[in-house]
C-alpha cells in the first residue's frame, strides 16, 4: 500500500499516512474551503488501510493549532473511522498535541476523547 502525504497550506493541515511504522499525522491548521473534499483521500485511504489483516496497530498524531467547525465535524468522522477499526480488533491509540496556551486546541481534546472514551485517546501538552 502507498503512504500518502499532504503538504501543509495557509488552510490545511500536512498530512503524513504510513503504512510501514502504521502512523497517521496531522499537523497545522485545517479550515479548508471545502473540508470533505480535502479530506477525502484520506478517508479513502484509511478504508482501505484499515481493510488489511496485516494492520494490527495503529496510531494516530494530531497537532491541530486551529480548525473550523465542519472541520471538527471531519475530525469526529476520521475518529468514528479508528473506532470502527477498533470495534473490529485493531489497536488504536490517539495522541492530541496541543500548546500549554491554546486552551481551545486542548478543549477539543478532551471532548473528542469523551466523544470516544473506549480509544487510547492522550491529551499531550507540547
Amino acid at each position: 500500500m502507498n503512504n500518502l502525504t499532504i503538504k501543509a497550506s495557509k488552510y490545511t493541515p500536512a498530512i503524513e499516512l504510513n503504512a510501514e511504522t502504521n502512523t497517521l499525522t496531522i499537523s497545522g491548521k485545517s479550515y479548508p474551503e471545502n473540508t470533505f473534499d480535502f479530506y477525502a483521500p484520506v478517508i479513502t485511504w484509511l478504508q482501505e488501510y484499515f481493510s488489511s489483516d496485516t494492520v494490527e496497530k495503529t496510531t494516530l498524531n494530531m497537532d491541530i493549532i486551529y480548525f473550523n467547525s465542519s472541520s471538527s465535524k471531519l475530525f469526529f468522522d476520521l475518529f468514528d473511522l479508528l473506532e470502527e477499526a477498533q470495534d473490529g480488533g485493531k489497536e488504536i491509540t490517539v495522541n492530541w498535541y496541543y500548546d500549554e496556551e491554546n486552551e481551545s486546541a486542548e478543549e477539543a481534546g478532551e471532548d473528542f476523547k469523551e466523544d470516544f472514551e473506549e480509544m487510547d485517546f492522550n491529551i499531550i501538552k507540547k
